[in-house]
């Protein structure tokens, strides 16, 4: 499988996501089911975050480095689009419970910061 699959597999999946997004911000009322609406509200906004990031991190990546190994880039595209969905996702949590600050919000990105540069180690170990 090519890559410009994998990646309009993934940009598909982020846009049917954002469609569902908008479906439950429109449709469910948080009043009637809260668990619910904020389960499937975090959930697509998760997914069509992730699919959005990995679609733009590939990209830039095939635009900056050009001729090289395109699958390796939508591995580490994939893995940071997760990170910075998960530190968008958690920010939105903290804010509802009313506990974010710059400390807070700048923990979390150093958190994924350190966490990519043990997974890039990583992988440059294995190639």
């Amino acid at each position: 499988m090519t890559h410009h699959r994998y990646i309009g597999i993934i940009s598909g999946c982020g846009l049917i996501a954002w469609i569902a997004w908008f479906l439950v911000i429109t449709k469910l009322s948080p009043y009637e089911s809260l668990g619910l609406s904020l389960t499937l509200f975090f959930l697509t906004f998760f997914i069509a975050l992730s699919a959005t990031f990995t679609s733009l991190g590939f990209y830039f990546r095939v635009w900056l480095f050009k001729n090289e190994i395109f699958y390796k880039h939508i591995n580490v595209s994939l893995r940071q689009g997760v990170f910075l969905s998960l530190i968008a996702i958690f920010c939105m949590v903290f804010q509802m419970m009313r506990l974010l600050n710059w400390w807070s919000g700048l923990l979390l990105v150093s958190i994924a910061v350190l966490l990519e540069f043990y997974f890039s180690a990583r992988d440059s170990e294995f190639s």
